[in-house]
């Protein structure tokens, strides 16, 4: 009798112009190794390279959307020495959040279930979060007696402002996917069974969307909460300047002045 073929560990498929990334290791609650994390990195680099993919969606199989960093599938390494753990994260988890705030195109995160450590990190980095109802985001850090690493201090703080951040990380309490939209770290709470397909409603909506212009839009929100405001509106500025040079501009003031609606072709 032959064996079944094992499934890949990230499953992958594009349609209608939305790439699905889908952590697919059930039976480990998808924690994450560093294969998996360079899978997904690559990934959203070649969303962004490609004109034909306009929206990105990350979501997991099973009951966990990521229950953190799975450390065995970590490149061997020698005796511990200073810089050694700062170089890995950096390599590892930062690499990981960063890919996902540089991705030029939305990338909405479908959280299916608990979502620790840096899988909590990995769906609040991305730029709208959909939680079904048994969701659970947990600083789990605290737990073990570590700093919270892929971006957490960073990403929380800008979030849900810097005393409930603290909160969180201190305590590490699993927050409820209804306590996570009150406080504004999930967009939307839907049952278990409606994730997909909310997902890909608003995946697809986004797809439909002026693509450079969300890109843009995008970069400006993210580089606002760490620069002044004269560079913030420096920036939008430039940013306007370079979006009125796309089709998709064009066709928006085209369709304003025709009264029809726009066609946008993600150029």
């Amino acid at each position: 009798m032959t064996a079944p073929t094992p499934q890949p560990d990230i499953l992958h498929r594009t349609e209608n112009g939305v790439s699905w990334i889908t952590l697919n290791r059930p039976e480990a609650m998808n924690a994450v190794t560093w294969d998996q994390r360079d899978r997904i990195i690559a990934l959203l680099a070649d969303a962004s390279a490609d004109p034909a993919i306009r929206a990105v969606v990350i979501t997991a199989t099973g009951k966990g959307f990521c229950a953190g960093a799975d450390l065995r599938g970590s490149p061997a390494a020698g005796e511990r020495v200073a810089g050694d753990v700062a170089r890995m994260i950096r390599l590892g988890a930062q690499r990981l959040i960063t890919a996902v705030l540089d991705c030029e195109k939305p990338v909405l995160a479908a959280v299916n279930g608990t979502a620790a450590g840096i899988g909590a990190h990995l769906a609040l980095a991305c730029d709208l979060v959909i939680a079904a109802e048994p969701a659970r985001f947990i600083e789990v850090f605290v737990r073990r007696g570590l700093v919270p690493d892929g971006g957490g201090a960073y990403l929380l703080p800008r979030l849900i402002g810097p005393q409930k951040a603290k909160e969180l990380m201190f305590f590490g309490d699993a927050v409820p996917a209804a306590e996570a939209e009150r406080l504004g770290l999930v967009n939307k709470v839907v049952p278990a069974d409606a994730l997909e397909e909310t997902a890909r409603a608003w995946a697809e909506r986004l797809a439909q969307g002026p693509t450079r212009a969300l890109a843009m839009t995008k970069q400006l929100v993210n580089a606002s909460l760490d620069g002044d405001r004269a560079a913030a509106l420096a920036a939008e500025a430039t940013a306007q300047e370079i979006n009125m040079s796309t089709a998709d501009a064009n066709e928006g003031v085209a369709s304003f002045v025709e009264r029809r609606t726009p066609k946008y072709l993600g150029r």
